[in-house]
């Protein structure tokens, strides 16, 4: 199965990483400023795509704190039947967090010619830099 797997590493703890995965403010200066989500299991969510043309809709699948955010991935108005998802993960390391980024699903989005999607986020994770835009929103705020 393809997945786009991305992960940096950011020095601070993952109390504080945290934060700006588990409320609407911390995603929207780091994500998307246009984000609206509630964020709690089973919330929805919706943003304007990387692409600013495409929207991109899910919920909140699943919540660890300083562990885990899961949220289905949709792209609207794209020929997805079923949506993917986006698993940000957070672990403890010397001198701070991990945070990985995993892009799933594809081949059960339902949309033919799901392989080039793949290839378009493959190379979507390298322009958009999302994981370096954290680190950045992170490091700014100080620890």
């Amino acid at each position: 199965m393809p997945e786009v797997v991305r992960s940096l590493q950011i020095p601070a703890p993952p109390s504080v990483v945290w934060q700006w995965l588990s409320t609407e403010d911390g995603l929207r200066r780091w994500m998307s400023p246009e984000i609206e989500i509630d964020v709690r299991v089973g919330g929805a969510y919706r943003m304007p795509g990387g692409d600013g043309e495409t929207w991109i809709s899910g919920v909140v699948l699943e919540m660890v704190p300083e562990g885990r955010l899961v949220l289905s991935w949709l792209e609207e108005d794209s020929g997805w039947v079923h949506p993917g998802r986006l698993v940000i993960t957070l672990e403890p390391v010397a001198g701070g967090t991990r945070v990985g980024l995993v892009h799933d699903g594809f081949a059960g989005i339902g949309k033919p010619g799901w392989e080039k999607t793949a290839e378009a986020y493959e190379r979507g994770a390298d322009k958009h830099q999302v994981l370096r835009r954290l680190a950045d929103a992170v490091t700014a705020a100080g620890v």
